[in-house]
């Protein structure tokens, strides 16, 4: 992971996190992004649950570009609401989505096309927050957004970066592919074969993808369907801890600063008890064409 986040996500990169809305954050990468101590990052997304918030605290962020940014289950953003409102710990741009504007951003980047119209902005407030908005011919022009990089994490991948995700998606095909670079981090790390066999579960060509990074439990508080369920818990103890600089100082440091990488912060996590224990398995699908 320190790998990946070293050589493609440099500062003042824009970067795709989250974007399968509540699955699947990808707060292994934002982590390292912290340690590494990215500055002036875009981050882009819909919701974007408490990574983002996280990434903003720690003073990461120059511009967020996304329909949400908070806490799930628990409401505010508190390290958003301060960059917002008292420029803490700096100054923070704010370009408003929808998640549906927000996804058509994002395929407008994919098709390399200037925007895409819609109607479903008309007499939003958002419209004044975003100059990437635009209104003509009694439509709104959603500019296009292009991440140079998306990270997306995923159920299994293979060393190719082609990668399996079931379960909400939100927008992480569009993100995917409206970004210049893609890194794949995976619960598990499979042989091409398994990947192979269910091609039209693949997400992204395997072109896109720049990384793989085998990284169990990377999502976690996150839920990973088939894998690991949502940690209410730790949503909440963030949410209090986070609601004062210096109760957000603390969290990062022992969750964060003071954890080497991924496979340290686990041993502080009861991992057992958010495993998932009653499976339910897809039909075996036939591709035989003879």
């Amino acid at each position: 992971m320190a790998e990946a986040i070293a050589t493609f996500v440099p500062d003042g990169a824009t970067v795709a996190m989250g974007t399968a809305l509540e699955p699947l954050v990808p707060f292994a990468a934002g982590h390292e992004m912290i340690r590494q101590g990215r500055r002036d990052l875009e981050l882009v997304g819909p919701i974007s649950d408490a990574l983002f918030d996280q990434l903003i605290g720690a003073g990461c962020v120059r511009r967020v570009t996304a329909a949400w940014v908070g806490n799930v289950s628990e409401g505010l953003g508190h390290c958003y609401r301060r960059a917002c409102e008292q420029g803490v710990p700096r100054a923070l741009e704010v370009h408003d989505h929808s998640n549906f504007s927000v996804s058509l951003a994002l395929w407008a980047a994919a098709w390399n096309v200037p925007s895409l119209p819609t109607r479903s902005l008309l007499g939003s407030d958002i419209l004044r927050t975003n100059p990437n908005l635009s209104v003509g011919f009694g439509l709104v022009h959603v500019g296009a957004v292009r991440p140079d990089v998306a990270v997306i994490h995923t159920q299994r991948a293979d060393a190719m970066g082609r990668a399996h995700v079931w379960g909400p998606l939100g927008i992480t095909e569009e993100a995917g592919l409206a970004a210049d670079k893609v890194i794949v981090t995976c619960e598990e790390l499979v042989d091409s074969g398994v990947i192979l066999s269910d091609p039209n579960r693949i997400l992204l060509p395997e072109t896109k993808v720049v990384a793989v990074v085998h990284e169990p439990g990377g999502a976690h508080p996150s839920p990973v369907q088939g894998h690991f369920k949502r940690d209410h818990a730790f949503y909440r103890d963030y949410a209090e801890q986070s609601r004062t600089e210096d109760g957000f100082a603390s969290w990062l440091k022992r969750w964060v600063l003071d954890v080497p990488d991924r496979a340290s912060y686990l041993k502080g996590i009861d991992v057992d008890a958010l495993r998932i224990r009653h499976h339910r398995y897809s039909a075996t699908a036939d591709y035989g064409d003879e």
